[in-house]
């Protein structure tokens, strides 16, 4: 690292005095930088950027205008703890994106992962964790506590309640309010939101081959099946497929549990 120089920063930016600057930053006009701020290697803020708090920002990331990033959470719980927010390396980060560190009740920090894009206006809350590659586009709302899996797309305008979970490779619907945890390589939809089926598209996408997306679908039609209790499913599934590491994925998912219940198809809500 070293300390901030005037090279590539436009003179109507202010960066305090203790913000880190890696080398290559550059920073656009009418940004601000705060005191325990963190710019790694070849970040870029377009211009009227602010990133604020204890807050980290990885390599290449890049940052478009009136984002917020780092100031103190939305909870009214929060009473100025030294709490921090991690962005990782080759992010980008679309115009009006705000980000918040975390709180005393969640552990104290945020976390966002590589290569993951927040398009304009989408909302990271306080305690979340996101994993890499993770796509929100526009007007994407997640609130507090939530965990989104590698390679997750939410749609414009998604929801999700506060300590949901979203799986890896999942895909949230455009519009969809989603209360309850998706799992690993599912699709959900709706307001409220409704299991669809899985992400098959994605899982083209991400080279998955034919065998193992049919294997995927084989034992979702077993998981939503209405005999039994779902837990009963989850070990019929996990002996039939014993060696099928996506699907004990999605079965590890459901096992571990969390504050929220498992997102399902209509007809099996409906049976509940």
């Amino acid at each position: 690292m070293v300390s901030p120089s005037r090279d590539g920063i436009h003179p109507s930016s202010v960066i305090e005095d203790g913000a880190r600057l890696g080398e290559g930053v550059r920073i656009g006009p009418f940004c601000h930088v705060g005191p325990e701020v963190t710019l790694d290697d070849g970040c870029e803020l377009i211009s009227h950027v602010v990133v604020a708090g204890r807050t980290t920002i990885g390599a290449r990331t890049k940052i478009y205008p009136f984002a917020s990033i780092g100031h103190p959470p939305q909870d009214l719980k929060y009473r100025g703890e030294p709490s921090t927010l991690a962005v990782g390396s080759d992010c980008l980060i679309r115009e009006g994106v705000t980000m918040n560190p975390g709180t005393a009740g969640g552990g104290l920090e945020t976390t966002v992962g590589n290569h993951c894009a927040f398009l304009a206006n989408s909302h990271v809350g306080h305690d979340c964790r996101v994993g890499d590659h993770v796509i929100f586009s526009n007007n994407v709302m997640l609130a507090g506590h939530c965990t989104v899996g590698n390679y997750a797309i939410l749609g414009g305008g998604a929801a999700v309640i506060q300590f949901a979970r979203v799986g890896d490779h999942a895909f949230v619907g455009g519009l969809s309010g989603l209360e309850n945890d998706c799992i690993p390589y599912g699709m959900v939809l709706g307001n409220r939101a409704y299991l669809s089926g899985l992400n098959i598209i994605g899982l083209q996408r991400r080279g998955f081959s034919r065998e193992d997306i049919h294997a995927l679908r084989r034992a979702y039609r077993l998981l939503f099946a209405q005999e039994g209790t779902l837990m009963e499913r989850v070990e019929d599934v996990a002996a039939e497929f014993d060696t099928h590491p996506a699907i004990h994925e999605i079965l590890s998912f459901i096992r571990e549990g969390g504050k929220r219940s498992i997102c399902t198809p209509r007809a099996v809500a409906a049976a509940v």
